[in-house]
């Protein structure tokens, strides 16, 4: 039976891992041990000090915590990190309701990320988050539906950012939250989401935003794991406590 729409809960304990960095040096993406599976990438503004304009892009750390019941296949959310241009971070969070008909929830998620990494460098999609997406659901074959946020950096400083659901983003700077994304819900506790079926979500109801950054903003991505279990002052007190990457882990 095919589910249109579905519920998707992050019930307490699934928490992501937030780390940052402020290294000053050229760009680079720093990879954890990892797997499809993980998400929430945290990233750095940096300067790259090879060039002779102030050019901007990200440094970034990635990590997951499943919900206890999830740890076996890894979770149910997927992630991208590339160096194309300033940088592309994204998270999609697979919508478990789907385990009810028998579906791996994963599997969507996984997809979606994996086609959105392939159409990075397309002449249609050119740097542009909304169509990213669109590129990406329009190619994701496996049945299933997601939450899913996405920030390209240009080098220029500007943040470009596609969000459809409940998946999040926060910019940080000097110890306060300077930009935030709103979740999208048709009711409590159901997102909008890209869907396998043909009633959901297109990438013409992502919410698009733009900011503007500078050299030591950090910017935190995850999905509804992260913010509905760890509040924004308790992010940015994570972050003021913390100097590396590896070291500011919440969980």
């Amino acid at each position: 039976m095919a589910v249109p729409m579905l519920r998707a809960s992050a019930p307490p304990g699934h928490l992501g891992a937030l780390f940052h960095s402020n290294v000053k040096k050229p760009f680079h993406v720093q990879r954890l041990p990892c797997s499809p599976t993980e998400l929430n990438p945290v990233l750095q503004a940096q300067t790259d000090e090879t060039r002779s304009e102030s050019r901007l892009s990200l440094s970034a750390g990635t990590h997951l915590i499943p919900h206890p019941n999830k740890v076996d296949k890894g979770g149910e959310d997927a992630f991208l990190v590339s160096g194309f241009n300033g940088g592309v971070i994204a998270v999609a969070d697979g919508v478990s309701g789907w385990a009810e008909q028998n579906v791996d929830p994963s599997l969507f998620s996984k997809e979606l990320m994996a086609h959105a990494l392939s159409f990075l460098e397309d002449e249609e999609v050119n740097y542009n988050p909304r169509i990213l997406l669109k590129e990406a659901h329009a190619a994701t074959s496996s049945v299933g539906s997601a939450t899913v946020v996405v920030a390209m950096l240009e080098r220029d400083g500007i943040l470009r950012i596609a969000n459809v659901g409940d998946c999040g983003l926060r910019v940080v700077r000097g110890g306060q939250i300077i930009f935030s994304t709103s979740p999208q819900e048709h009711y409590f506790d159901c997102p909008y989401q890209l869907s396998s079926e043909p009633v959901g979500q297109t990438y013409q109801d992502a919410v698009v935003s733009t900011v503007e950054v500078i050299e030591k903003d950090t910017v935190v991505m995850g999905s509804d794991g992260l913010f509905d279990n760890v509040f924004d002052h308790e992010i940015v007190s994570t972050l003021a406590e913390h100097g590396d990457i590896l070291e500011a882990g919440i969980g």
